[in-house]
């Protein structure tokens, strides 16, 4: 069994909502009180991933959560009908779509005992994103039930913030073979809380078995944090052994590159500088929060936002780049806007998971027919639109749910209808 990477994408949930929760993500607070498109979200969604099977990328889905979460409000000693204003939002979040946060993943061959291991993010740092993690566990225990290559651990304790894969990178020679892992944290954020706390990707590290010869961790700028780079991914993505950030990503950052070419002898590191990409220019166009893979051909890609394609700084720089000798060779653009204007790219929707298709449950993967299938039943059944005093309307409580237990069944996956 061969393993490779495949990327899980967040099907954009029915109760997808501009509520603006999100402290430090500039998009998500300018988008507060708007109207959004549920339907075309993860319509959007769906054709984003259809576009990179076409491309040759193995592509798998997790499924919206429960929502409202009427589990958790029982827990707050309220429910949806009785509800204080403050708690609405929160239960309606369709958030878990940006399923890089939905966990941090060590692929096989990082970890000492061999297997994949997959920690699921406990994001307290957001009340709306704090009762995401028991949902994303139970789809996490099924996609990987097999405990000859998989180890699914709860999340670390809420002592510490821990928010997944946007603040963890992997970088090495190809995507089988051992890599190091960057495990990157905040210290200070400016008027933005800090959500990665070097306490807990230290913790995550240590149950993942790996070596610490192999292992960085790396503190995030804090003039990044306060621009808006809520997470490591606004910034930053690494594939195989190329590194591309901006120029005021990291704290450190001439001794992390060091460190980093001593580790990984055949290190490329793309560096957009600030003064042709400013901070704000590159977390507006999400320029950093592409997916950057690698195509059956073995050439690199970017997939993009439209946004950095509108902007004429963060085009210019990257047909500049493409001209170039770089490792980068092509760059791909698609429309995912609904996600963008909550604050979300291309890459805040999906998980990367090293594995053997083989070891999978067969469920959580998908290909053209069967994206035919889910963007079908999206088309009937999610909202067209949801304005904010939608959510006081049990009419649309009910919808939503049956939307997505519509989705389950289809997908012959009942088990999750009550997580």
């Amino acid at each position: 069994m061969e393993a490779t990477e495949i990327n899980f994408d967040g099907i954009i949930g029915p109760s997808h909502n501009y509520a603006g929760l999100s402290h430090g993500n500039i998009a998500s607070s300018n988008s507060r009180g708007i109207i959004s498109r549920p339907r075309a979200a993860a319509l959007q969604g769906v054709a984003k991933m259809r576009h990179n099977i076409r491309l040759g990328l193995p592509q798998g889905v997790l499924l919206p959560h429960p929502r409202p979460d009427r589990k958790w409000l029982v827990e707050l000693g309220t429910d949806v009908e009785t509800v204080p204003a403050s708690l609405r939002p929160a239960a309606f979040s369709a958030s878990a779509m940006w399923a890089a946060n939905a966990a941090t993943v060590s692929p096989a061959p990082d970890c000492g005992d061999g297997r994949c291991h997959l920690t699921v993010a406990n994001l307290r740092t957001m009340p709306h994103r704090s009762h995401e993690w028991p949902a994303t566990l139970a789809q996490l225990r099924l996609a990987f039930a097999d405990d000859r290559h998989f180890v699914v651990h709860p999340p670390v304790p809420g002592t510490f913030g821990d928010e997944g894969a946007a603040n963890h990178m992997r970088i090495g020679s190809s995507h089988g073979a051992a890599a190091v892992e960057l495990f990157v944290y905040g210290e200070r954020g400016g008027a933005y809380p800090v959500r990665q706390h070097e306490e807990a990707s230290q913790a995550i590290a240590r149950l993942h078995c790996l070596d610490p010869d192999r292992t960085m961790f790396v503190c995030q700028a804090e003039e990044a944090i306060a621009a808006g780079a809520f997470h490591n991914d606004v910034v930053a993505v690494a594939n195989e052994n190329v590194l591309f950030a901006h120029e005021q990503a990291f704290a450190g950052r001439a001794a992390l590159f060091e460190e980093l070419r001593r580790r990984v002898p055949d290190l490329e590191i793309v560096e957009v500088p600030a003064a042709a990409v400013s901070l704000g220019e590159a977390i507006s166009s999400y320029l950093f929060n592409g997916q950057l893979v690698t195509l059956p051909t073995g050439a690199m890609a970017l997939i993009l936002p439209e946004e950095a394609r509108e902007l004429p700084s963060v085009h210019a720089w990257l047909l500049q780049m493409v001209a170039g000798n770089g490792p980068i060779r092509e760059i791909f653009f698609v429309d995912v806007r609904e996600s963008m204007a909550n604050g979300g790219g291309p890459a805040c929707l999906r998980l990367r998971v090293v594995a053997a298709a083989e070891t999978i449950d067969p469920r959580f993967l998908v290909d053209a027919v069967k994206l035919d299938r889910i963007e079908a039943l999206i088309a009937d059944h999610w909202p067209e639109e949801i304005a904010p005093d939608d959510l006081l309307k049990p009419e649309h409580w009910v919808h939503m749910e049956e939307a997505r237990t519509a989705l389950l069944h289809m997908l012959d996956l009942e088990e999750l209808t009550v997580e």
